[in-house]
């Protein structure tokens, strides 16, 4: 169950846009993190993605290329969502 106040938001594609829609309303939700830290999938290395970022001086964090195992506790997670629950 989810505490008051934080959603969950889920997609089958994970585009550039939905990723970005997501960004956003999490910046105006919770504000503006230091840092955002994600892999170097297409969307996150958007320009639509990125331009966000940047506007609100947000430093951008990517994993290493092929460095699966840098956020294993969330792509498994994210597996767990998908089969299980969805």
């Amino acid at each position: 169950m989810l505490k008051p106040g934080i959603s969950c938001i889920v997609s089958n594609t994970m585009d550039a846009e939905w990723c970005t829609s997501v960004l956003k309303e999490t910046i105006v939700l919770h504000g503006k993190p230091e840092m955002c830290n994600t892999d170097q999938g297409s969307q996150f290395t958007s320009h639509e993605f990125t331009q966000v970022l940047l506007d609100n001086n947000i430093k951008i964090s990517m994993d290493g290329k092929g460095r699966a195992l840098d956020n294993i506790y969330i792509e498994r997670f994210r597996r767990s969502l998908k089969y299980e629950h969805v």
